[in-house]
């Protein structure tokens, strides 16, 4: 093995400038055979007919119930004043609205803990699931 520039035989000394290109054709062959195999099968699709639909998106936003339970324990049905058997009549009737109505709960700050635990049991009894507890921003 010679490493230096002096070159062995005269044959050596040009480089090759033939590239071989077997290799290439033969993978160009494979994809091609590979290719012509898949497309078809991928075309092939099970015909289905579909069921016609209206795309208008039927949006029914459930109406809100404002119950708010003052510092002395009275409870404001939006805006009436009831007590816990009118309640008990309104969200039960209320709870079997499609959708359900979101409750919207508003306790004074100086409400006795019971009081808002006798509305929450009560709506919880009647069937209500959507009850939020509304607060004032500092």
């Amino acid at each position: 093995m010679a490493f230096g520039n002096e070159p062995i035989s005269d044959d050596d000394s040009q480089p090759m400038a033939e590239i071989n290109m077997t290799p290439l054709v033969d993978v160009m062959l494979v994809l091609l055979i590979v290719f012509m195999i898949t497309i078809p099968v991928m075309q092939h699709a099970v015909k289905v007919e579909l069921p016609q639909a209206s795309s208008q998106h039927n949006d029914v936003k459930p109406e809100s119930i404002n119950l708010s339970i003052s510092a002395k324990g009275q409870i404001f049905w939006n805006t009436s004043p009831i007590d816990l058997d009118t309640l008990s009549i309104y969200a039960q009737t209320a709870a079997k609205k499609n959708p359900q109505p979101e409750v919207q709960l508003r306790a004074d700050k100086n409400v006795r803990y019971e009081s808002v635990a006798q509305v929450l049991a009560t709506a919880k009894r009647s069937g209500l699931t959507k009850i939020g507890f509304v607060t004032e921003p500092n």
